[in-house]
């Protein structure tokens, strides 16, 4: 192996006790490929099995905690106990090839199509529409807000009798913890918002919840993350200096890891074209010295890697570039980096292991993943 990648394979001890063997973690990618029920199909592990030998922790497609929370055709269910056995296939799937196992667990709020709903209603922190023509979702009563709670507590629950290592908190993307933090789509007036100190509530209360549970049911070491979008481009939306508030209440939480959703791991404010320092890189310099930060976006190749864990950002999510290149840790440990698979062929759904779902996302999102004939 090449020196110069020799921090990509340094081992972690988290917080929780769950140690990893290197600082490259799959990052959370919907597979479409769940039954109609949610329960794991035998493409979708054999998905995850051939990219599941490398990685220091693989992070599971988003799982939903409630169906009124589904986001997605094909998404993975921990909506109820019913669950746990599929839940349990994935886990014992990806750490059979060496990886820690760790489950996304999701709401989707007003991002929930209303067809995938048992009611047919989207429902967020106010009745605000993400795009002019989406359906309005309902606003979240009190008995609402404390089942999602309660759901997600569940879910991990549910995670950890399945036997994952940890379970990853979705913040971000504009779904619900993020519909709560989000000046945009939470215009409440009662102890759930107003203020950013009180938009911070529900996902706060959702992360004690979660440590709860851990603390009452797991036996074994258990991690939870965080995962958060650090800006929104509506106006009013989420700023940077909001998130800078919101990871220093989160540094405070027994949380093993934030994890910073964006496009590009370079790229500064998007909101503010004077402030061009790396937002990741501002989040770990605010409070990287309490929590370990994962960053993630845009970052090929090997060299790229390495050049962003030289920031002391401690661990890097990789997402397209394990699609195009399942063994990619394998290859760099070998020698073998001039041989990483860097675009996508039409004929290569068999080789990379992708199921039919997937396969027809990727190649019908122009420009998300260099495809070849």
């Amino acid at each position: 192996m090449n020196q110069k990648y020799e921090k990509i394979f340094q081992p972690y001890k988290f917080s929780s006790g769950v140690e990893v063997k290197n600082r490259i973690l799959m990052a959370p990618m919907t597979t479409y490929s769940s039954d109609d029920h949610g329960v794991v199909t035998d493409s979708e592990l054999a998905y995850y099995a051939d990219r599941s030998a490398g990685v220091g922790a693989v992070i599971t497609a988003c799982a939903y905690v409630t169906a009124g929370g589904k986001g997605f055709p094909g998404q993975l269910s921990a909506a109820d106990d019913s669950y746990i056995p599929s839940l349990r296939k994935l886990a014992e799937t990806i750490q059979s090839y060496g990886s820690k196992a760790i489950l996304q667990i999701y709401h989707g709020g007003r991002q929930s199509p209303p067809e995938l709903l048992p009611d047919n209603q989207p429902v967020s922190a106010s009745p605000v529409a993400y795009k002019a023509d989406a359906p309005i979702p309902r606003e979240m009563g009190e008995d609402d807000i404390q089942d999602v709670i309660t759901a997600f507590g569940e879910a991990t629950r549910r995670a950890i009798e399945a036997g994952f290592d940890g379970v990853e908190i979705h913040g971000a993307n504009t779904y619900l913890l993020q519909q709560f933090f989000s000046p945009h789509s939470n215009r409440r007036t009662d102890k759930w918002g107003g203020t950013l100190g009180k938009r911070l509530i529900f996902p706060l209360t959702v992360v004690n919840e979660v440590e709860k549970i851990v603390a009452e049911h797991a036996n074994k070491p258990f991690m939870i993350g965080y995962r958060l979008s650090p800006e929104e481009g509506s106006n009013p939306g989420i700023t940077l200096d909001d998130t800078l508030q919101f990871v220093d209440r989160l540094a405070n939480q027994n949380l093993d890891y934030l994890h910073i959703s964006v496009s590009d791991f370079w790229n500064g404010s998007f909101r503010e074209s004077d402030r061009t320092k790396s937002r990741i890189v501002k989040i770990y310099d605010k409070v990287g010295n309490r929590i370990p930060v994962v960053g993630v976006g845009a970052l090929h190749t090997p060299d790229e890697v390495a050049e962003a864990l030289e920031t002391g950002v401690p661990f890097i999510a990789l997402g397209r570039e394990l699609l195009m290149e399942p063994h990619w840790i394998e290859k760099i440990r070998t020698g073998k980096e001039m041989e990483i698979r860097t675009t996508l062929s039409k004929k290569d759904q068999d080789e990379l292991v992708i199921p039919d779902p997937l396969w027809k996302k990727l190649i019908g999102v122009k420009g998300w993943l260099p495809v070849v004939d």
